[in-house]
């Protein structure tokens, strides 16, 4: 969003849109984030998580989708991105893991 306020700001404060490598960064923060928290949750908990983490998280993305009044082929592509983010940090744990 631009801000008219920002012009007056120094440096990397000024600028609206964040560089590639601040995204990338971001993005980095995160799935460290993601598959330490999985990787504890893996080691502590039974079999069981897996299909709770996923019920779960469908059930989170709906109640979050919900008051943007979404379509359906969105709300849909939504849950979709979100549990294959879901395997691609679970399959990265285990591989951490198992190193």
């Amino acid at each position: 969003m631009l801000s008219t306020e920002r012009d007056f700001k120094r440096g990397g404060e000024r600028s609206p849109i964040p560089s590639q490598g601040e995204v990338e960064g971001k993005l980095l923060m995160f799935e460290a984030v993601a598959v330490t928290c999985l990787q504890e949750l893996l080691a502590k908990t039974g079999t069981r998580l897996v299909p709770r983490l996923r019920r779960r998280l469908v059930r989170n993305l709906k109640k979050r989708c919900a008051p943007l009044k979404l379509c359906a082929d969105d709300e849909k592509a939504a849950e979709e991105f979100a549990l294959q983010l879901l395997n691609a940090a679970l399959e990265k744990a285990e591989n951490e893991e198992a190193r």
